[in-house]
């Protein structure tokens, strides 16, 4: 008979310190949001990004308040979502607030939705509804627009930027059919 139960680690206070922490684990994509007011082409690094629905097809951003894309989104009600690739890092930094300035970004658009050129995947999407989440916004939208492109994904984890390893030989498959 094994024994399965382990003595569970010291309970740690619950601190915005502590919950970075552990959110950190979680690897993600790194996205990039954008938008636009007045012809003016806005975005801002998030990793905060899910599917949200396939019947309708919807996806979730969840935004700070204090952030200035908070009160874009709110006026245009519209964003596309870039899935940058390992090689575009720099992107990230810049639309996270460290500009760069001789980095000048190129954008597409998905109908009059802007989308970062190059990206592994992008997607427009009209917000349909907003929930409150503490200090954020989920912003979820009906996709109006999806596109793919080759390459690998840029991740984030553990406070850091990540490739996907594939010196194994193993490639990405295709989702389960289940969803």
């Amino acid at each position: 008979m094994s024994n399965l139960a382990q003595p569970l680690p010291q309970e740690q206070p619950l601190t915005t310190q502590r919950f970075r922490q552990v959110m950190g684990r979680f690897a993600t994509g790194v996205t990039v949001i954008t938008t636009t007011i007045e012809d003016q082409v806005y975005g801002m690094t998030a990793n905060a990004f899910m599917a949200g629905s396939l019947e309708p097809m919807l996806c979730v951003i969840s935004v700070n308040h204090s952030a200035q894309m908070h009160e874009r989104l709110m006026r245009s009600r519209q964003f596309g979502v870039s899935f940058l690739s390992e090689w575009q890092q720099h992107l990230s930094a810049h639309f996270g607030g460290r500009k760069l300035d001789k980095l000048r970004p190129e954008f597409t658009f998905l109908g009059t939705t802007p989308v970062l050129t190059r990206a592994i995947a992008s997607l427009a999407a009209t917000v349909v509804n907003t929930a409150e989440c503490g200090d954020h916004t989920l912003f979820i939208g009906r996709l109006t627009h999806l596109e793919t492109a080759p390459g690998r994904p840029l991740l984030f984890y553990g406070g850091r930027y990540a490739r996907v390893d594939s010196s194994n030989g193993s490639e990405a498959v295709d989702p389960p059919e289940f969803w």
